[in-house]
Order: C-alpha cells, then structure tokens, then sequence
C-alpha cells in the first residue's frame, strides 16, 4: 500500500501538500503519536516500515520531524497538539537564538523549538511567521534553512536534561532508516539497468567487473538495513535511555553511513554518464544518501560513539552489548 501512496509523490524536492494531505487522511503524519493528540497509536515498529518507503521513494515530506521529532518532542513537554493537516518540524537553537539546517523549516506550519536554559533545556511552540528564516538546502535539494528565534521574548516549558540526547538519538535513527530505504531503491535502479542494457552483445551485468559492483552494493545494503533493524529492535526492548539502544544507534548510523560511500560510487560507476543527468532517478536517491549521513551527527561522530560504547563495556561486556543484551542506565 505505501508503495502505492508515494507514486503520487512528485519528482522535484520541494514539500508535496497533495502527497501530505494523502498521509494525512491515512494517519500516518503523526503515526506514532497517541489518539488524544490526533495521533495513531504505532510505535517505533510502523515508523520504521514508513520512513523506509518514504526514503525508497524520495518522498518529499517530513514524516519524520513531524512525527518521530516535532510531535514527541511537543507532547513530552505537555504542548498544544497541532491542528489536524499541520506540518511541524523540530530546531534545536543555540544560545543566539540561531538553529541551522532545519528540515523543511520553509513547509511548517509550526516549528518546535529547544533551547538550552541554565542547566537544562525549555521547548516552546512557534508559527512559522513568527521566526526569520533564510532558505537553504541540502546536496539533494531539500530544504535545510536556518531559524532565528529572539529567546528572550519566548519562556517556553522547562524539560528533562535527557530530551535533547533522546531528539539526537531519535533523528539519527529515523535518517539510518530513510537510508535503508534509499540503498534498497538504488540497489532495483542498478539490477534493472545493468539486467536490461547491452555492450557487446550481451547484458551488461555479464560483465564481472559490473557483477562485483553490484554485488558490493547489495552487501553494504543488507548490512545497513540489518543493523538499523538491530536499532529498532533496540528501542522496543529498552527505550532509549539505554546503553544497548545507543550503541545500536550508533552502529545502525556508522553502517549506514560507510554503505552510502559505498553504494553511491558503485551505483554510478555500474550506471555511467546516465545516472548523473537530472531526468534519470538515480542522483535522486544517492544524493539523498550522502546528504542523509551527515544530519543528526556526521558519520566520524558515529564511529567514535561506536568505538567508545564498545570500550567502556570492556571485554566481559562488548558480546551482551552487540547481542542486545545490555542494561538501561
């Protein structure tokens, strides 16, 4: 079914409203959201299967920010649900009152907005109107602008030191599982390609030097997505206040993130000219790729918060920590 909801998505990385409204209708901009905030009551499970085909199809909509981010981030703080149709998207800002690169700020409705406070954190609720935006975009051409916001005009509500680590963790597993669905569509764009053209006479998939790229893809894919489903799982199990969930983000992000290198050059290098030019698909998933590996922590920050989760737990405690046999702390 969700295959058949992002064909009406269009081409160009501009916010679809006609594709928004369609999710809408479906409950599945606020999907994990509870029924008294105007949500449907899935869990990170759902979320997961939709922002794969949301990533397979480079839908252009911020389920994820709407949802997973803006729409947790406001109902934890007790805010005001947003009207039924709204967007909203998430800005952590600084102590300037600036927050840069935020997705699909240009598109909301509402901006969620956190910001450090003494010792802790506030989050208030803003319409778009009311903040300065600058426009800006991503190498795929989604829009990342950056938001000022005059703090000393907004009180906001005070919230748990936590939050702002768990809207960290929460981004960058929502971006791994977009990835997946990315590697997974560019995966089908380069079998179909090299099945179906001809060199010499025979397919160009014959050729063993193509047949090694393509294979090299499908290895880094099934890597990325079994460690992201690890992720997931992770969170069901133990939340995210958890050693076990956090190193099982952080390997979910740094597998995904060393796969798109991957599997962006090979992709290209299996397609040829072709796949550079704007009337073809494939820029549109692998642009997305290297530009999704570096949002919610880049990918050195990953393999660093990898290596150290792995350190800390020592010899006797690296094995229940991979098999997900970690405790919450």
């Amino acid at each position: 079914m969700l295959d058949e909801v992002f064909e009406t998505a269009g081409t160009a990385p501009d916010f679809d409203p006609a594709l928004w409204k369609t999710l809408t209708d479906l409950g599945l901009t606020r999907l994990t959201g509870t029924e008294d905030v105007g949500g449907s009551g899935g869990d990170w499970t759902e979320a997961a299967v939709l922002l794969a085909a949301a990533g397979a199809s480079a839908a252009p909509a911020p389920l994820a920010e709407n949802d997973l981010l803006a729409g947790w981030l406001a109902d934890s703080a007790g805010l005001d649900p947003a009207p039924a149709g709204a967007v909203r998207t998430v800005a952590v800002l600084g102590p300037d009152g600036v927050a840069r690169h935020v997705p699909w700020a240009r598109a909301a409705d509402l901006l969620v907005l956190l910001w450090p406070s003494g010792d802790g954190w506030r989050v208030g609720q803003v319409e778009r109107a009311d903040v300065d935006l600058d426009e800006g975009a991503n190498l795929a051409g989604e829009a990342r602008d950056r938001v000022t916001v005059d703090l000393a005009s907004r009180s906001g509500v005070a919230t748990a030191g936590t939050v702002a680590r768990e809207l960290h963790l929460r981004g960058a597993l929502a971006r791994a599982l977009a990835m997946t669905g990315a590697s997974g569509r560019v995966l089908d764009i380069v079998v179909a390609h090299t099945t179906t053209r001809t060199q010499f006479g025979r397919p160009v998939a014959a050729f063993q030097a193509v047949q090694h790229l393509v294979a090299d893809i499908a290895t880094h894919d099934a890597l990325g997505r079994a460690a992201t489903e690890a992720a997931v799982t992770a969170v069901i199990t133990h939340g995210f206040d958890s050693t076990t969930t956090e190193f099982a983000i952080a390997a979910a992000r740094s597998c995904t993130g060393h796969a798109a290198a991957t599997v962006v050059r090979n992709a290209h290098q299996a397609m040829g000219a072709i796949g550079f030019t704007a009337e073809h698909d494939l820029h549109r998933f692998t642009n997305r790729l290297l530009s999704w590996r570096g949002e919610f922590g880049s990918l050195r920050s990953w393999d660093d918060a990898l290596t150290a989760s792995a350190a800390v737990a020592g010899g006797d405690g690296l094995w229940p920590l991979i098999s997900g046999g970690g405790h919450t702390v």
